[in-house]
């Protein structure tokens, strides 16, 4: 069978801490009951004895949801303890998380002690916490940089004291995977009473390996995974969930039992980020919004003829409706195809061939193109080679101290005709080039330009409305250059005139 590895989330406590991430009692309660949807074992709640805020919140938290563990951090210390198990009197399942540092550096410099006394201090928390719950996890602070026989004499003495759950967190972020699989490795096996606890991971990703250090210790051993949503937490980070929870569900040699809904990643993740005002990066792995999005041209092709190509996860088993064919300039004629096909449009040979380069001239000026920028695309397109008019070059000059001038060339017929002329702007010199070379008496009625999405980079969408011997007649184009589209658009409705 497998074996079960308990997921404990500390977003709500470890997160918390990150300066701007702190949520008041009723944001505490969404997350809480999504995380509790999300499916996992242990909601670490807050530090009661911090502040009146984060009592209230365990309390709030206690009575909001009912299946997984609630949890109150606290010192090795009497007040916190009691004040812990006050705030945890409406869980149905509750938690003291108790401890103390276990390293040189805090046993020395941090709480100017001996290490007989911390093991003592350990003992006497773990103790008088069971008095007011039967679920006691103990936490040995900075455990990646304890020597590991005196962290094994830590472990043994917490466990005989009544502790249920035993914490190595890598406070510092410092060990190698490597390093601390051994560690917990060291503890199973020279530990006597091992098998009365639970031995549980916290990692922090100070040097990028917390991820890789809690796998570690899974495989030799640990059956609790401390983590955050997002990989929130002190400095650089915690364990992240997702990334947890989805290398064991991709490694099916990691034979771990574990109670996750991933298909509820995705929206946990977005709730998290959204009310603690921390955007995920775009490439965060899982949830990141790149994380199932492809833009190279060989990735693309290889994706569309088997998502397994590219892609070792399942975009909807962690909440995300579909991979992402991201329109650049690197993309290949598949994507563009793909693409065209999904609006009703279904190019082949030539016809494809011409999209396909005016693609690449409009993605070398935009970063990605949009649906929208690909039905225009088409549009122009076909009205393009429709067009009786053709705009073959324009050039314009215009400034603050220079007459707006434009040289506008056109094909007709088979022939080119090449105007210059000046104006008050230089849509308005462009347009007099083009009616010089056409021999039309036309006025502009409307000129409307728009753009399709958003940014400077945009393309432009331009219609023009001219009348001509009492008719009217529209013109429309498409392009990144302004004035290029409003030339072209007023092209296609001279082209009309009968």
């Amino acid at each position: 069978m497998s074996e079960k590895v308990y997921i404990f989330d500390t977003t709500l406590r470890d997160a918390e801490q990150v300066p701007g991430c702190q949520l008041n009692t009723i944001e505490k309660i969404e997350v809480a009951r999504q995380l509790e949807k999300l499916g996992v074992d242990i909601i670490e709640a807050g530090f009661p004895v911090s502040s009146p805020g984060d009592f209230n919140s365990v309390v709030e938290i206690s009575k909001a949801v009912t299946n997984p563990t609630i949890c109150a951090l606290t010192r090795a210390i009497k007040k916190d303890i009691e004040v812990a198990a006050e705030a945890l009197q409406y869980a149905k399942k509750g938690r003291i998380h108790t401890g103390i540092g276990t390293s040189i550096y805090h046993i020395h410099e941090k709480l100017n002690s001996t290490p007989e006394e911390i093991i003592r201090r350990a003992v006497d928390a773990v103790k008088y916490a069971r008095q007011f719950v039967d679920d006691v996890e103990f936490y040995a602070e900075d455990a990646g940089r304890t020597e590991a026989e005196y962290l094994a004499r830590v472990v043994e003495a917490v466990i005989q004291a009544g502790a249920t759950v035993v914490n190595i967190p890598d406070t510092t972020g410092y060990c190698l995977p490597n390093e601390y699989g051994a560690k917990i490795n060291y503890l199973m096996n020279h530990v006597p009473n091992i098998d009365k606890a639970i031995i549980s991971t916290h990692c922090h990703n100070d040097l990028g390996m917390a991820t890789a250090n809690t796998i570690a210790a899974i495989q030799n051993g640990a059956r609790q995974a401390e983590v955050t949503i997002n990989g929130l937490g002190e400095r650089a980070g915690n364990t992240a969930l997702e990334e947890i929870v989805m290398a064991i569900a991709c490694h099916k040699n990691l034979d771990y039992e574990l109670g996750i809904h991933t298909r509820e990643i995705i929206a946990t993740s977005q709730l998290v980020s959204s009310l603690m005002r921390v955007p995920v990066q775009p490439n965060k792995a899982i949830v990141g919004r790149n994380a199932f999005a492809h833009s190279s041209g060989i990735h693309q092709d290889g994706v569309l003829k088997s998502r397994e190509t590219y892609e070792i996860i399942a975009p909807e088993d962690v909440g995300v409706d579909q991979s992402s064919i991201i329109l650049t300039a690197r993309s290949g004629r598949a994507a563009l195809k793909h693409h065209l096909k999904e609006i009703g449009y279904t190019p082949e040979g030539e016809e494809l061939d011409a999209l396909y380069q005016k693609f690449l001239e409009l993605a070398d000026k935009k970063k990605d193109i949009t649906t929208r920028d690909l039905e225009i695309l088409v549009g122009s397109e076909k009205s393009r080679r429709n067009r009786a008019l053709k705009l073959e070059a324009l050039q314009v000059v215009c400034g603050s101290t220079t007459i707006p001038t434009a040289t506008v060339q056109v094909s007709f017929g088979g022939d080119v005709f090449t105007e210059t002329a000046s104006g008050n702007g230089p849509v308005d010199a462009a347009f007099n080039a083009v009616k010089s070379i056409t021999k039309r008496r036309v006025h502009v009625e409307e000129y409307l330009v728009q753009a399709i999405t958003r940014g400077s980079d945009d393309l432009g969408k331009v219609h023009v409305q001219i009348s001509h011997k009492g008719k009217m007649y529209h013109g429309f184009a498409a392009n990144t250059d302004i004035v290029s589209a409003s030339v072209e658009s007023f092209l296609d409705a001279i082209a009309k005139i009968s």
